[in-house]
């Protein structure tokens, strides 16, 4: 079965009790208001106040990918109101929010939303509705709103403002069920709203985490340890603490914090530091030992079974010929544009922290687990967050922050550099494929075997879940003895759960189909990127597909054709893309190359249009369609699309982090490159129409574009790149 972050967490729970401990582990009224309100607040998202203001709370993380619009699109549509007139915050962390837990990634915010922030408007909207009719002795099916802001009676010409009503609708019982618009009534949904939240970021007023202040704040540096995991044996902090602004050097576990009154003072006494480092676990690992592994791994293990359909032996064996290929994937970096960082103040018995994470809940696990506080002593905050992409659902640099501030009275800010970022982060795996597919006598496919080797993710994830999601009464040791059986059982049973993403639902007909994964882990500290097991499933899966269809002597467009008759959703994205493209009429000097792929529930497809010079590849133009259900906002779809392509181009044409002797050798953007703008393509996104329930948006659009570009570089050159980044060899 696919697996995801969130059923993986959904699944820890049936394991730790059964379908009877979702009720016992989240025991508080889902309906609960935040704390403080003064109007009419239906539940926790939603609070209409007497001054006229409409406070929305978003309770997924702003990284960019423009939640905040999409949330204050949805309650203004059952609200009636213009999206203007709603007021967004970031949002605390709340029961209401947690499913299971507080989290932002996976392109789930409109997935789980759609439904539930309409109910919230249109709920509000009842509940003014039946105060006017009470107060008018009205029937309430008679009344309407205006669409800004008051219900009227259109029989005798009454009228009444939203916020008049508020004392009359705070009383009223909340109903359990209320009509949504049809989608033909929509009025914001589907079209343009202006991001409320691009003005503070083009003036710079937006509130970063790295924007913190607070009075006596410290900034903190690591020193870190040339290779990774590695510890230190001694250090001399004389030198530094003599320099002027630095207040401590606090050793932790990853390596020698200096506290300073600024980031430069800090930064000084980090290079004054005297430290003798211990060699660590991976001293002698490169990349070229980590490959070498991971091939022996695929020659020696059968794996786990993911996926199998028929009798791949059999079809094999019977096969008029084998078509076989490697592929692989480096070490990549998220390269988020706003480092890590997180800011802990310890003071009057509680804990006041400002993160931006992915997983507010989870930091605030953390510093419980940590300091001894219980959850009502922990407030965490939620600030705007500079790009996520994954990186900011990972705790390693919270760990650092609590540690290093339950050692200060003073608030304290640890920031990372680009190179902590590069050198010591947690990367996106590398990954072995071997595909073969036995071909009959007219070269057509009749089974698909896919196999990888790559590092598990299990034992980052469940443990904190399983820690956040269980009653803070329960003792800690039988949470870590739980957790940990847990990580045996799952990696016993479903090995590294990001690989089943792209690759176990495979979309191409075949009776006889087998997908096997190998768990290698050579100790590299790895985790989620964006479009998590797809970023290199889809490239695998993709360009594979496109040596079948030349093996086959068909157009790829036309094998995909053939091959997806059980996939309507699919075969109407193709017969798009290549209508919009112009499929088989490339440019003089430009090539095309196709892909398409599911992922996050949305299908998207792109072509690439590629030229060759020598060994440069430049991509000229993509297209891209996308079929992501119902539409909250089609800019941000595009915005997202290109985002995501742009993304993707960095790593396939560039990305690639060197393990050499345990330790990363790229540092900054000089050495890792992105994509810059002179090799930005042109992107032409195009959007199905669809009423189905909406996909996600933030993470479909970066799987397809490595096969598309691969693909196109294979018409241009005959060469079948199967390795990222791509690098070609000499014409």
């Amino acid at each position: 079965m696919p697996l995801s972050r969130r059923s993986l967490a959904i699944w820890t729970v049936a394991a730790a009790g059964g379908a009877l401990a979702v009720g016992w582990l989240r025991p508080g009224p889902h309906r609960q208001p935040l704390p403080g309100g003064s109007g009419l607040a239906p539940d926790a998202w939603l609070e209409l106040r007497p001054d006229g203001t409409i406070i929305l709370q978003v309770d997924k993380a702003e990284l960019g990918q423009g939640v905040v619009t999409a949330w204050v699109t949805l309650v203004a549509e059952e609200l009636d109101v213009p999206p203007a007139r709603i007021t967004p915050e970031l949002a605390p962390i709340h029961p209401l929010f947690q499913d299971p837990v507080q989290m932002t990634g996976e392109s789930t915010s409109i997935i789980k939303r759609w439904l539930p922030l309409r109910k919230t408007g249109a709920t509000a909207r009842a509940l003014l509705i039946q105060a006017a009719a009470d107060r008018w002795q009205a029937d309430p099916a008679a009344l309407a709103t205006d669409g800004a802001g008051c219900v009227l009676d259109p029989a005798s010409g009454a009228r009444a403002a939203y916020r008049d009503l508020l004392g009359e609708a705070a009383l009223l019982p909340v109903p359990k069920s209320v009509p949504l618009k049809a989608r033909r009534e929509f009025r914001y949904i589907g079209g343009f709203v202006p991001r409320p939240d691009v003005p503070a970021k083009i003036t710079g007023a937006a509130a970063y985490g790295l924007d913190t202040r607070l009075p006596g704040l410290l900034t903190a540096l690591v020193a870190r340890p040339p290779r990774l995991r590695a510890g230190y044996r001694s250090f001399d902090a004389s030198a530094a603490l003599a320099l002027p602004g630095v207040r401590a050097v606090v050793p932790i576990h990853s390596g020698i914090a200096v506290l300073a009154d600024t980031f430069w003072q800090a930064t000084r006494g980090v290079a004054a530091l005297q430290v003798a480092w211990e060699d660590g676990p991976l001293a002698g690992l490169d990349g070229a030992v980590v490959r070498r592994r991971q091939a022996a791994a695929l020659d020696a293990e059968r794996g786990r079974r993911a996926r199998g359909d028929g009798d791949v032996d059999a079809a094999e064996a019977a096969a008029a010929r084998l078509l076989e290929a490697e592929y692989a994937t480096p070490y990549l970096a998220h390269a988020t544009m706003e480092p890590m960082n997180a800011t802990v103040w310890f003071h009057d018995g509680r804990c006041d922290a400002w993160v931006p994470s992915q997983g507010p809940d989870l930091v605030r696990q953390v510093i419980c687990d940590m300091s001894g506080l219980r959850r009502a002593q922990v407030d965490v905050r939620t600030p705007y967050a500079g790009g996520g992409f994954g990186r900011r659902a990972c705790l390693d640099y919270v760990v650092e922050a609590v540690a290093i501030a339950l050692k200060s009275s003073a608030p304290v800010m640890l920031a990372w550099t680009r190179e902590d970022d590069m050198r010591h982060g947690l990367f996106r795996q590398a990954t072995l494929h071997r595909v073969r597919a036995a071909l009959d006598e007219r070269g057509q496919p009749v089974s698909w075997r896919h196999r990888m080797a790559l590092a598990g993710l299990i034992e980052q994830i469940l443990p904190p879940a399983l820690a956040t999601i269980v009653p803070e009464w329960l003792p800690d040791p039988l949470v870590r003895g739980a957790a940990a059986g847990m990580v045996r059982l799952a990696d016993r049973f479903i090995g590294p759960f990001q690989a089943r993403m792209g690759s176990v639902d495979m979309p191409y007909a075949l009776d006889n189909v087998a997908v096997e994964i190998v768990t290698v882990d050579p100790g590299v500290p790895v985790t989620i990127w964006r479009s998590v097991g797809s970023s290199y499933n889809a490239f695998v899966v993709e360009s594979f597909a496109d040596e079948l269809a030349h093996a086959a002597g068909l157009d790829p467009a036309t094998w995909r054709r053939e091959r997806l008759a059980g996939k309507p959703r699919h075969l109407a994205v193709l017969e798009r893309l290549l209508a919009e493209s112009r499929w088989g009429e490339p440019p003089p000097g430009r090539y095309l190359g196709l892909a398409i792929h599911e992922a996050f529930g949305s299908v998207t497809g792109q072509v690439a249009e590629v030229s060759v010079d020598q060994r440069r590849i430049q991509v000229h133009r993509v297209t891209c369609v996308i079929d992501c259900g119902s539409v909250v906002n089609p800019d941000i779809v595009r915005q997202q699309m290109e985002g995501g392509i742009l993304f993707g181009l960095t790593a396939v044409l560039h990305g690639e982090l060197t393990l050499r002797d345990g330790a990363i050798v790229e540092g900054n953007f000089d050495s890792y490159r992105m994509l810059r703008l002179a090799d930005s393509p042109t992107i032409d996104v195009h959007i199905m129409d669809s009423d189905a329930e909406p996909g996600g948006v933030g993470e479909p659009g970066t799987p397809p574009i490595a096969p598309a570009v691969a693909n196109a570089v294979f018409v241009a050159t005959g060469q079948r790149l199967r390795e990222l980044p791509l690098r070609l060899a000499v014409l």
